[in-house]
């Protein structure tokens, strides 16, 4: 039989975008030739950034050829705002851009039979989906809680990251290790553990083991983030890999140090786990006696680092299962605590 409708609209903010907007947006498509998504990008409101909401949009729908999404800029500070004046100035706008006679207008079951929807587009018929209780309203007021309203695509925007920082022998590794099982998620591990072996001391690398260091350590996070679950933990950043570039006298490190700030200007951290030095320090093989001698020290000009560009952090200290009971209430505190 094909499609049941020639053209359709469906229009909303997606702020965000939830699974009930998905199943309406996919059962759309199959019943009309031509489906327009009307993105209304409010001005005033807040929101996600509307080309972050399109990129959404946009994955969810390339796959389907009878696609096709429309901005709509308004400038109601909210839904409560909106007057019929404004709904019916913003359906002139969306009839303009699709240009072709509006069969149908799609909306979910929060909107009822006598909606602007309605009113606004008397000659459209009015086709209303079930959202199974889905509503972007109350994933704004905690979106760990409704995760599971949450499209794949979406989870990226609302990953929590938390920093663990230190100097060597703090217990940075496996905690952020047992905090991403704990939480039942992803890591981001050390990059310049592995690639300072490269010489077989870390004494002996080159310039470009940092740059590396650095460059792929971002890369790594970049990557983790689109497949964690509410939270990444990432162990060491540009700041710690700036501070051993100073340490171990990097040859070029005017170089390094401006890829590191510029690095540093672009990480954005929910939360900055600092350890301290007051656990037993244990010999690896790769550590440094020097920095083993003078633990406080050295910790306190990583500390400098953060300081000097007003970066909050909390001091974890004391035993092994203090450090993490505290850290599990920390990253517990910052989920219970959204929005964002």
């Amino acid at each position: 039989m094909g499609f049941q409708y020639e053209t359709g609209m469906y229009g909303g903010s997606f702020n965000p975008l939830h699974l009930g907007h998905v199943d309406c947006i996919l059962r759309a498509a199959s019943l009309c030739r031509r489906l327009y998504i009307v993105l209304s990008v409010g001005v005033n409101r807040g929101e996600v950034p509307y080309r972050v909401r399109y990129r959404w949009l946009y994955q969810l729908t390339c796959h389907l050829g009878n696609v096709t999404i429309l901005t709509l800029e308004d400038s109601a500070a909210a839904k409560a705002d909106y007057t019929r004046d404004l709904w019916e100035k913003d359906a002139a706008a969306v009839k303009a851009q699709i240009g072709a006679p509006i069969d149908v207008v799609f909306c979910g079951d929060d909107y009822g039979e006598d909606s602007f929807w309605n009113l606004c587009y008397p000659d459209s018929a009015l086709y209303i989906f079930p959202r199974n209780g889905m509503n972007s309203t109350e994933i704004r007021k905690n979106p760990y809680r409704r995760w599971d309203w949450l499209p794949e695509l979406v989870r990226p925007w609302y990953v929590r990251k938390v920093l663990l920082m230190g100097g060597e022998s703090t217990g940075k590794s496996t905690l952020t290790i047992s905090l991403a099982r704990r939480f039942n998620t992803n890591y981001v591990a050390e990059a310049g553990r592995e690639l300072s072996e490269k010489s077989g001391t870390d004494r002996m690398m080159l310039s470009q083991d940092f740059t590396e260091i650095l460059l792929q350590h971002k890369l790594n996070e970049m990557r983790a983030l689109e497949h964690s679950s509410k939270v990444l933990f990432i162990d060491t950043d540009a700041l710690v890999t700036q501070f051993y570039m100073n340490f171990l006298e990097d040859p070029e490190i005017e170089k390094n140090a401006a890829l590191s700030d510029a690095l540093d200007a672009l990480n954005t951290y929910d939360l900055i786990l600092f350890l301290e030095p007051d656990v037993a320090f244990v010999q690896d093989g790769d550590r440094s006696p020097v920095i083993r001698d003078h633990r406080e020290k050295y910790s306190r000009q990583i500390k400098d680092l953060l300081e000097r560009r007003r970066r909050s952090f909390v001091c974890i200290s004391g035993g092994y299962e203090e450090r993490y009971c505290r850290a599990v209430e920390l990253v517990q505190e910052l989920l219970d605590g959204a929005p964002l």
